[in-house]
């Protein structure tokens, strides 16, 4: 496979201008071709149910828009969280850290049941998708080209997590404990109510955790004087133990035949201690070493998360014609403390000792409604609006400490004082309709953002204004009973991260020191893709092309300060291109044993060459993952899953490619008691790697964590939930 994306910038614009051309007289043809007469009234009211394949051995439903995963009867559920359901998704991969990506994109929009949440803004995101129990989930929607009703970020696509809802009637709930290694454990336990007009459940976690991560670092560079090469090594050896008790409580409440409210209400606090050993040397080339320091960190962190939604819907005269409006909350407060002991082992100089406390306070707030209209049982519309405001806070104090007195002397290059608000007023409209044997979902949003942000230290204050539309259309075709082909094109946005625009330099890994970007951009993204799929004969594939086009994408730029010190700046990428082949399958290898496979064939374009690197740079892999699945008997099931993410090019080098092996057994001692046995990473390959080549330095960081974890544990069932299908295990990430 073969491309270029050699094109300069104004015939780019016409390109994508034609394309769009192109996809909306198709849609317009879709209709043309059938006339102005009505289809047979046969199919359901929403015309999105009526445009699917489903590949039904893995609880695959293929919408026009998007695939839907049902977690529910997969064999991922019990002990794990939202990142480990997620591993075994085609296209989305986990990092050890918990940040997704999509097609190798990290830049994913990560909601719950369709709205954003502060939960997943900001460093801490990655950590709480690990936080989040999987037996809370319904099911998993991907979308690579997400259609006018959903939040234009991410340029990725977008995931979105559906809660569970749908409960056993009368009383029901279920029960589960477990044991991991390193004293690690999981206790959970649900319980609902299903009966006339309400409908409630609550759900509890308890989960110890446990990390052990190690961070290396070597930066060679030229001594600042005598311009001898300098091997600068810096291991960081770092355990951390965390407590993680999450609660949720769901209410559904019909108040006559056309009217529903809903709550929910979700805490969650993440505590624990944090202990690294760190060592720092510079090596010169003919071995010796005239700087050896190592520095011992001990901590702890703490965060509470709180989210509540209100939702009210209204049918109204026409059969599926429905109001919706809702409003929802979600708060995220992170504070940590760190005391640092520093030894000068060469040249010998006294103990030094400094502390470091900060805190994060994410807020968002958003509000909007929905409006549902079909015309008949083929052709709806949608409308709707929707108001955002996203608040951030970020406050750093250090301070050195005298060894005799104790005495605190504050540090100003440790102190930072940084404030961020955005709001984002949208309003979108789509129109779907199936006419003959096509299919056309069309919809274009428009959304206002405005930014500003301020750092009082430095007085450094920015903001931003700027409107954009974001149009998107999706369409598909029956070939035949079993075969469809499918198109779709979407423009993206993907604004940087709050914590991006704090010009404060982070020292919490001294030798790697971390700022942000006041004068930021936010990356735009047209996406285009065509598919192809199959089932029938026992058999379920597809295959999808697809194209991203990145301008202003936000990139890490790292320079060299000198005595083995680096810093890392937030700065915008002018192109950054992707293309690739993704391929789906699944079936059967024997009658007891099925399988699922999935792979993207892609190739990558960067051109950093305005940020003073040699011009085009391009780079070809394949992901891949596998899926099996045995059931010797009714009662048992073995599964084995097996991930592989490619290298992927960066502004200055590459990151590596990371591979993981995931194992486990279930088996059903009783109808309403089950015994799972699982075993996450098996070989250790959560090993994060990035290199960076300039002509001034060579940087190798890696990132390990030693990921081979293994659980043992009993799910216990009660009432009406024990008729249904057993709950299953999943891995830990």
């Amino acid at each position: 496979m073969h491309f270029s994306f050699g094109v300069g910038r104004a015939s780019r614009k016409q390109q994508s201008c034609q394309i769009w051309v192109v996809l909306l007289i198709l849609a317009a043809y879709s209709i043309s071709v059938a006339g102005a007469a009505e289809p047979p009234s046969q199919g359901p009211t929403n015309p999105t149910e009526s445009v699917v394949v489903t590949a039904k051995r893995l609880n695959v439903e293929t919408l026009i828009d998007r695939k839907v995963y049902t977690i529910e009867a997969d064999v991922q559920s019990t002990f794990g969280t939202v990142s480990d359901v997620l591993t075994v998704i085609p296209s989305v991969d986990v990092d050890a850290d918990g940040n997704v990506s999509l097609r190798g994109d990290s830049n994913v929009l990560i909601l719950i049941d369709g709205r954003p949440s502060a939960q997943f803004s900001g460093p801490s995101a990655g950590d709480n998708l690990q936080s989040i129990p999987a037996t809370d989930i319904e099911r998993i929607e991907v979308l690579t080209n997400p259609p006018a009703q959903y939040k234009a970020d991410g340029t990725a696509g977008v995931i979105n997590v559906i809660m569970r809802k749908k409960r056993p009637a009368g009383f029901a709930g279920s029960l589960l404990g477990s044991l991991g290694t390193a004293g690690r454990s999981v206790v959970g336990a649900n319980a609902s109510y299903n009966s006339g007009p309400l409908t409630a459940s609550v759900t509890g976690t308890y989960r110890q955790d446990y990390r052990r991560r190690l961070v290396q670092s070597d930066l060679i560079a030229p001594a600042p004087t005598t311009r001898q090469l300098i091997d600068n090594r810096s291991a960081t050896d770092g355990v951390i133990r965390r407590d993680v008790p999450p609660l949720g409580f769901t209410g559904q409440y019909a108040l006559n035949d056309t009217q529903t409210i809903r709550v929910e209400a979700n805490r969650s606090s993440r505590a624990g201690l944090r202990i690294y050993t760190e060592t720092n040397s510079a090596v010169l080339a003919s071995g010796a070493v005239p700087n050896l320091v190592e520095r011992l960190t001990a901590g702890h962190d703490r965060e509470i998360d709180a989210d509540e939604r209100v939702g009210f819907s209204q049918k109204l005269a026409r059969p599926g014609e429905v109001l919706e409006i809702s409003a929802h909350h979600s708060a995220s407060h992170v504070t940590e403390f760190y005391g640092y002991t520093n030894d000068f082992l060469i040249p010998p100089a006294a103990t030094a000792y400094d502390s470091l406390r900060f805190h994060e306070i994410f807020g968002t707030s958003d509000f909007g409604f929905d409006y549902t209209l079909p015309f008949s049982k083929t052709r709806l519309l949608k409308l709707g609006y929707a108001f955002e405001r996203d608040d951030y806070e970020y406050g750093a104090a250090g301070n050195n400490i005298d060894p005799v007195t104790g005495a605190q002397v504050p540090d100003p290059n440790l102190t930072d004082d940084f404030r961020f608000r955005q709001q984002i007023n949208a309003g979108y409209l789509s129109y779907q309709a199936s006419v003959g044997e096509w299919n056309w979902l069309a919809g274009l949003r428009g959304e206002l953002t405005t930014t500003e942000g301020r750092q009082t230290i430095q007085n450094v204050s920015t903001e931003h204004r700027y409107l954009r539309l974001y149009p998107s259309v999706h369409l598909d075709r029956s070939l035949s009973d079993q075969s469809t082909l499918s198109l779709g094109a979407s423009r993206r946005v993907k604004r940087p991260d709050t914590d991006n625009y704090n010009p404060y330099i982070d020292h919490e890994y001294t030798p790697n020191l971390i700022t942000g970007n006041p004068e930021l951009k936010p990356q735009f993204t047209q996406s285009y893709e065509v598919g192809y799929g199959y089932e029938g004969r026992g058999l379920a594939y597809a295959l999808t092309g697809y194209y991203r086009r990145n301008r202003d994408s936000v990139t890490d730029l790292t320079e060299d300060l000198g005595n083995g010190v680096s810093l890392t700046t937030k700065t915008n990428l002018p192109r950054n291109d992707s293309a690739g082949l993704e391929v789906t399958s699944t079936g059967h290898v024997l009658q007891k044993l099925t399988y699922s496979i999935s792979g993207n064939l892609f190739r990558s374009q960067i051109d950093a060459s305005s940020l003073g690197f040699s011009g085009l740079r391009t780079t070809s892999g394949v992901d891949a993952k596998l899926k099996l699945d045995y059931h010797p008997t009714a009662a048992d099931t073995a599964q084995l899953t097996v991930t592989r993410t490619d290298k992927r090019l960066t502004a200055q080098g590459y990151v590596d490619a990371i591979n993981i092996v995931n194992v486990g057994y279930r088996h059903t001692l009783k109808a309403d008691l089950t015994g799972l046995v699982t075993v996450s990473d098996l070989f250790n390959g959560q090993r994060f790697e990035r290199v960076a080549v300039t002509p001034t330095f060579t940087q190798g960081y890696s990132r390990f964590v030693h990921g081979r974890i293994v659980y043992v544990g009993l799910v216990y069932s009660f009432g009406s939930s024990k008729k249904e299908k057993p709950q299953s295990f999943e891995y830990d990430q």
